[in-house]
């Protein structure tokens, strides 16, 4: 199988640089995959589940927050807010984090307040789903 070069930024950090097999990602349609000598395209993230397979046949999953996908002459950019392997998510947190956004949506606020905080329950949700599958490994 072709690979195609991978980079997967978060605002904090550099989080992959490589080749890559197959990549899968989350956006407003539902998941999106990608294998080498896909056409060139753009498109929005949404807080998920990012998939990828390294030359070597390892699957990596992560959880991921909004961003953007960018795909050219089979290089693929994955610009992103935050992301996490299961290890690096902690369940507490983001049960709580989910628990305030939830609030949120509650309150009578702003449509942009009220779209923000879908986000965020969007992410908390993904996040806990990613760590209850790794739990089960």
């Amino acid at each position: 199988m072709n690979e195609f070069s991978l980079h997967i930024l978060a605002a904090e950090r550099n989080f992959y640089e490589g080749g890559c097999l197959s990549l899968v990602v989350p956006i407003t349609d539902g998941s999106y995959g990608i294998q080498s000598h896909h056409k060139n395209m753009v498109a929005a993230i949404v807080p998920g589940t990012l998939e990828y397979t390294l030359p070597d046949g390892e699957r990596i999953v992560t959880c991921v927050s909004q961003g953007i996908l960018i795909v050219a002459d089979n290089d693929v950019r994955v610009l992103v807010d935050t992301i996490e392997t299961p290890d690096e998510i902690d369940e507490n947190r983001a049960r709580a984090a989910a628990d305030q956004a939830r609030e949120a949506l509650l309150q009578k606020k702003s449509i942009q307040e009220y779209k923000s905080a879908q986000m965020r329950i969007a992410r908390e949700m993904s996040r806990l789903k990613l760590k209850g599958k790794n739990n089960q490994l």
